[in-house]
């Protein structure tokens, strides 16, 4: 059974609906232990003042805010603290708005919202939120603490379930000012041909088809490592090739996505177009074993035989 991660209820008009909050995502990255390489002893991470070059204690520690060149703001754990949000134990609804009109630049994090108890008033009202969340097809649009932070969230139907994500301020999305647009529009041919390539590719949306491919990497070198194995580190970091002839380049594209192709086909002309990494992803639909410390050349090889 999952671990709440919040309690509370979930507030619009003069309704309260008893609530519980659950991450709707779980941590899949391989964490490490810092160690002294010589010995394999932990690291300790210790805090030292940069002018008696003493340890300081945690309790001693204030927090400096920098005025741009300007000297620092200090500012004490009491200080902060004053302008805290309020730990409420209320997500307050302030609106409803069309799911569509949100756009996903704002989204955040993702939690489900499940009902906290299990007493028959506490199910009929989130099930009747539930229910008229999506006859609207509308997202909720309000406010709540978790921990010390005050977040604008979304709460939308999700798998029979209300979800909520917390969201991005406006303010917190750059500027888009200053970042190029790629020039002047394309010929309508190059146009033609991207749009072809593009539907050439399209397929339904699948989440299981796409798979954490460095963590699986990072998974095979620590079992190589476990059995003892030597770890061969390819040469550098490969720079994507110029686009010559966009044309050209567009056209052997969708030569290539309507000639498909499979893990271990394609001529070695083809396999010299990819990278490493599309060539480490073949080698393992192929299966080829030692795949993980092979360089590009050899992935060629492998891949052709």
């Amino acid at each position: 059974m999952a671990r709440a991660l919040w309690s509370g209820s979930l507030s619009f008009g003069l309704v309260n609906v008893p609530v519980q909050l659950f991450s709707a995502v779980r941590d899949r990255d391989l964490h490490f232990t810092q160690l002294h390489e010589k010995d394999g002893s932990p690291i300790e991470v210790r805090r030292f003042c940069a002018e008696e070059d003493e340890e300081v204690a945690y309790e001693a520690i204030a927090h400096g805010y920098d005025l741009e060149g300007h000297g620092q703001v200090v500012l004490t754990d009491e200080e902060l603290e004053a302008v805290a949000p309020s730990r409420t134990r209320t997500i307050e609804i302030d609106s409803f708005v069309e799911v569509d009109d949100v756009d996903p630049m704002h989204f955040d994090h993702p939690y489900f919202l499940a009902p906290a108890g299990d007493t028959e008033g506490t199910r009929r009202a989130y099930r009747l939120l539930l229910e008229a969340m999506g006859e609207s097809d509308r997202a909720a649009i309000g406010r709540f603490v978790l921990r010390s932070k005050e977040y604008l969230v979304a709460i939308r139907v999700r798998d029979d379930r209300l979800s909520l994500t917390t969201m991005l301020f406006p303010d917190e999305i750059r500027d888009r000012k200053g970042i190029p647009t790629g020039g002047k529009k394309p010929a309508k041919k190059q146009l033609d041909g991207a749009v072809a390539l593009i539907e050439a590719l399209a397929v339904e949306w699948d989440p299981e088809q796409y798979k954490d491919r460095y963590r699986k990497r990072l998974q095979d070198v620590i079992k190589r490592k476990k059995q003892g194995k030597t770890i061969r580190i390819p040469d550098g970091d490969e720079q994507p090739a110029p686009v010559v002839d966009l044309m050209a380049a567009l056209e052997r594209s969708l030569e290539q996505a309507h000639g498909g192709g499979g893990a271990r086909g394609g001529s070695d002309g083809e396999l010299d177009d990819l990278s490493r990494e599309e060539l480490y992803e073949r080698a393992q639909q192929a299966d080829v074993p030692g795949r993980s410390s092979m360089s590009k050349k050899e992935l060629i090889e492998a891949l052709s035989g």
